[in-house]
């Protein structure tokens, strides 16, 4: 699994970067429908675990590695270079003199089975032709390798080197593997007419995120992909078996002026027993938070949120707490059962946010910098209040908290003063029975009342956070300003630092569209590092200008 390992990671990462059958297809669908899904789709079988179709448009390739700082543009070019010395100078071509004279406007990766044994993955890589005859002439020439050997297949004359194998299918496609059992396939599906475009959901759901002129379309198989991570490839894991429930994961990426915006789409089988409640009630957090609010996370209904994180433990063995440590967490530390005395009266919308204090010159060592805020619309406020007053009960006799009833523009709220005399959280109520809590900095001043400048009407919520899919159940704001990368974050990627200086701001809006597929609207505002130098050239080729990149 060693080389299988390597092949995936080019795919993944670019992935990252760069998220029913059909019986009558050729009859029904219309051309220009057609030039919206993955070019070369029609050549990879449905059982692909990902596939990737990137853009050879110069253009566009110039203005990603544009994005970023230096740093993240060094980084990016080192990883252009390793994939072009990987796949092309490695094998003797030079992608501005053999590749782009014929090659069509994107390039289709996938990772795919041999079926020569159980669970071996080979890399298809699908170029479509858009001047035959001179991809034609490529496969003619002697390799530059030397060692070739060349067989028919089903009509299908396949070329091999010690390292690929080639081939041309009608005239559309060169496509080129590490594996030959996977080039052959490649024709068995082409001419079975039994690609991806029969995969349930594909052609659907790639429809309603497709964009012209986009930079990348992504598809991962979710079903294939849970079966390659099983320990045992004869039986799923009852967490992963649950996963086959689920088709498909498509992504269709853009480059903006200011940054790459993704447009996805996860979908359940057509028979799957597990459905989504369509439910798309947020929309009115964003509005009862102050302008300088760093981050928040909104939903429609938390209640319900809980519901499906307990379901997804079942079905996903990633997922980071057990419920059962978040609700021994919240009985050791409260005394209240998390189910029936928070989560049973939390069926409204929700935000959790982090804000920062308000710098003060007479500031002392003890106080907060920020504010953690969550607010959840009650069903039941007067189960609410309840659980509330139980809560500041613990606090005070438990945790010697002071408790102290006080009003903030006319209504009423709880402080909770720490022994050293610090405000320590506040908790109460908003207008349309809004429950707040806030720990840390001092925060009920800048909600009550309900701010006119707020965090939805700023510039930068509104550039950064997607707002076609309306209505939706939920949002993602992220205002990664000087404030928020002087914090001391857990590392949780590498090179974090790195990546937080190239990136401005992060937004995701998503939306139940039916009870089995979920769209998500993503877009990252990103710093600009300004025209990035030509790539190195390959050892003993012609130097490649930024210009003439795929």
């Amino acid at each position: 699994m060693t080389k299988n390992n390597k092949l995936l990671l080019p795919i993944l990462a670019t992935s990252l970067l760069v998220g029913g059958g059909i019986a009558t297809y050729f009859l029904v669908i219309q051309p220009q429908k057609l030039a919206q899904l993955p070019l070369g789709a029609n050549v990879i079988p449905t059982d692909a675990l990902i596939t990737v179709s990137v853009s050879t448009e110069p253009s566009k390739w110039q203005q990603l590695r544009e994005f970023g700082t230096s740093q993240t543009q060094a980084t990016l070019d080192n990883y252009l270079v390793e994939l072009r010395d990987r796949f092309l100078t490695d094998n003797g071509y030079n992608y501005q003199k053999d590749i782009q004279p014929w090659i069509g406007k994107e390039v289709t990766l996938a990772v795919v089975s041999t079926e020569a044994s159980p669970g071996a993955q080979a890399m298809v890589m699908v170029l479509p032709i858009a001047k035959p005859a001179l991809a034609a002439s490529l496969l003619s020439k002697p390799s530059p390798q030397g060692k070739t050997s060349d067989r028919v297949y089903k009509g299908s004359q396949i070329k091999a080197t010690p390292n690929y194998s080639a081939t041309v299918i009608d005239n559309r496609f060169l496509v080129v593997s590490d594996s030959p059992k996977a080039t052959e396939r490649a024709i068995d599906t082409y001419q079975a007419q039994n690609s991806l475009l029969k995969m349930p959901g594909f052609v659907e759901k790639f429809g309603e995120i497709a964009q012209e002129n986009h930079f990348a379309q992504v598809y991962v198989n979710i079903p294939a992909a849970a079966r390659l991570v099983n320990s045992d490839p004869k039986k799923l894991s009852p967490q992963l078996a649950g996963l086959q429930q689920s088709q498909g994961l498509a992504t269709t990426i853009n480059l903006q002026p200011e940054g790459i915006e993704l447009k996805s789409i996860s979908w359940l089988k057509p028979d799957s027993e597990r459905v989504h409640l369509v439910q798309n009630n947020a929309g009115k957090m964003q509005q009862l938070l102050p302008a300088e609010t760093l981050m928040m996370v909104s939903g429609g209904n938390l209640q319900q949120l809980w519901l499906d994180y307990l379901r997804s433990v079942k079905t996903n063995p990633l997922t980071p707490i057990p419920p059962e440590n978040l609700r021994a967490g919240v009985k050791n530390t409260t005394g209240l059962d998390l189910d029936e005395d928070l989560l049973s009266w939390m069926d409204g919308e929700f935000s959790l946010a982090v804000i920062p204090a308000t710098t003060k010159a007479d500031a002392s060592p003890n106080d907060f910098a920020l504010t953690l805020a969550f607010m959840v619309q009650a069903k039941d406020a007067d189960k609410a209040q309840k659980a509330f007053q139980e809560i500041d009960k613990v606090i005070s006799s438990q945790y010697q908290f002071k408790v102290q009833e006080t009003q903030v523009a006319g209504k009423p709220v709880v402080n909770w003063i720490a022994p050293y005399g610090t405000l320590a959280a506040t908790h109460g109520w908003l207008d349309g029975n809004v429950a707040f809590f806030t720990i840390g900095a001092p925060l009920a001043e800048k909600i009550i009342p309900q701010p006119t400048v707020n965090l939805a009407s700023t510039e930068q919520f509104q550039k950064a956070v997607p707002s076609k899919l309306s209505p939706n159940n939920g949002q993602f704001f992220l205002n990664i300003n000087g404030t928020f990368k002087n914090l001391p974050l857990p590392q949780i990627i590498p090179n974090q630092q790195i990546v937080l200086e190239a990136v401005r701001s992060v937004g995701i809006t998503t939306a139940v569209k039916d009870r089995r597929s979920i769209r998500y609207d993503i877009f990252m505002a990103l710093n600009k590092a300004g025209n990035p130098k030509p790539l190195p050239s390959p050892i003993n080729s012609p130097s490649v200008s930024p210009s003439q990149l795929p």
